[in-house]
């Protein structure tokens, strides 16, 4: 139950997910921490060192059940977390106590655990990007025909569709995928490297066997499901890890806040809209209107992650020789919460995605007051055909362009070039012939093909190599 009178994240109490929540709560921590301390205890244990399996048994009977009380009261009296949990799990594990953390030190636990969250983490995101793909891969699919303005400068431009322009949504979500795959497979433990890196300690306890200390390593690494350790590190794995990290998790909101802000410039034009409930309130002052909400709450979130980025980016340059402390209290803060809200980011956009409101009568009539200035083109073609000097034609248009453009901006009239056209005998062509240009489909190039490319070749693999992630899981918002 929450507190009223102390402070709470809202990105926990609003915004991200149960699942994200979880992977980044004290119990997957300390949980991990453990794993890892059994982990080590089993591989130091089978590499011949004085570890029983009764004290590794006893060690994974309360791998779960954590006492924080003592846990607290260690670190009140210790002033320092890990040797708190190692004399909390002591207290519940007597036969072990003596061999836990053996041979470690504090960033055996704390580092390989980041990076086993991180990377849970990124399987999540990875899923949540394929659920968005496969949402505005149907909606592409749907408006993959369906012509409306381009815009260059968000001034009126050459026709495209509309689900053409889903496809450059979804193609930046689809470098971002890759380049949380990538991440994914990236990643590697930190191992048991001890104090500053040389692995000392391991090696006094094995009793100058290098092979032995080679294997404690990739025992740990099996276990925890990792095929690699960092060959080389410090007492800590590179913080370059963390800002590369966070560099995928920017660029995924880089992502989605170029959507939302297209998604809120097409809800002023009235042609598309997010979802809207039946009785949500877009204004508090002014009940007719349906403000953009959530796409503007994914720009909100987006900007934070871009800025939080910055956080490991500074640190990792700022770290001294083999280990300084002042990466971990700033670390503890700017890697969850660009976990969680770029979770909470693309919990809102798959909600959008799915429940997009197209206006075509809008997106119709929007075409048509600029079509005539993008047909000129074809109709000085046309007249050239008919014996028109293409010059004289050109230059006759530019004029009656200008004259037509007047009479929109300054005296808001309809446009009436083709009326102006039709009036002038240089082109000797009908106003009916003039119409026959007017036509919104032969103006989109190969939009439809490219989407039925793009959804092929490109999209439908990504939805074939991750077929859980589309199972049974739906978007909801929290507020």
């Amino acid at each position: 139950m929450s507190q009223t009178n102390v402070y709470e994240s809202p990105l926990a109490s609003r915004y991200a997910s149960n699942e994200m929540l979880y992977l980044f709560s004290p119990d997957k921590k300390f949980t991990t921490w453990r794993r890892l301390w059994i982990a080590l205890a089993r591989a130091e244990m089978e590499l011949g060192l004085p570890v029983t399996q009764e004290q590794v048994d006893e060690l994974e009977a309360h791998r779960d059940d954590i006492d924080y009380d003592v846990a607290a009261a260690e670190e009140k009296r210790l002033r320092h977390d890990v040797m708190a949990h190692v004399h909390a799990y002591g207290a519940q594990c007597p036969k072990a106590m003596p061999i836990i953390h053996l041979g470690a030190t504090s960033c055996y636990v704390g580092d390989n655990t980041d990076i086993i969250l991180m990377r849970e983490g990124l399987e999540l995101i990875r899923d949540q990007l394929v659920r968005v793909l496969s949402v505005l891969g149907g909606f592409a699919d749907k408006y993959k025909s369906l012509p409306t303005l381009g815009f260059t400068h968000f001034q009126p431009a050459q026709l495209v569709t509309v689900g053409k322009r889903a496809t450059l949504w979804m193609n930046e979500l689809l470098m971002d995928l890759e380049e949380v795959e990538h991440r994914i497979s990236s990643l590697k433990l930190l191992g048991s490297k001890g104090t500053t890196g040389t692995q000392a300690s391991f090696l006094e306890l094995f009793e100058g066997d290098h092979e032995k200390v080679k294997e404690l390593e990739r025992k740990i690494a099996k276990e925890m499901g990792f095929t690699d350790v960092v060959p080389v590190s410090g007492q800590t794995y590179s913080r370059k890890v963390d800002a590369n990290v966070l560099a995928t998790l920017s660029g995924i909101a880089q992502s989605a806040s170029k959507f939302a802000t297209d998604v809120r410039l097409l809800c002023h034009l009235k042609e598309i809209e997010e979802p809207f409930e039946k009785d949500q309130i877009g204004s508090s002052a002014m009940p007719y209107k349906r403000n953009p909400m959530r796409c503007e709450r994914i720009c909100s979130l987006a900007r934070y992650v871009i800025a939080d980025a910055q956080n490991p980016a500074i640190t990792s340059a700022s770290q001294w020789f083999e280990r300084t402390l002042d990466d971990s209290a700033n670390k503890r803060i700017s890697i969850p919460e660009a976990f969680l809200a770029v979770n909470a980011v693309l919990n809102i956009y798959e909600n959008v995605a799915s429940g997009l409101v197209v206006h075509e009568k809008v997106i119709h009539r929007h075409i048509m007051e600029e079509l005539p200035f993008m047909a000129t083109e074809n109709i000085m073609m046309d007249a050239v055909k008919r014996g028109g000097d293409r010059q004289q034609l050109h230059e006759r248009i530019r004029v009656l362009s200008q004259e037509a453009g007047r009479n929109v901006k300054d005296l808001g009239q309809p446009n009436n070039l083709i009326d102006l056209i039709a009036a002038d005998p240089l082109f000797g062509m009908s106003r009916e012939e003039l119409t026959a240009h007017l036509e919104p489909a032969h103006y989109i190039g190969r939009c439809p093909e490219q989407v039925t490319e793009f959804l092929e070749e490109d999209i439908r693999p990504v939805l074939v190599r991750y077929p859980h992630a589309l199972e049974g899981k739906q978007a909801e918002l929290k507020v």
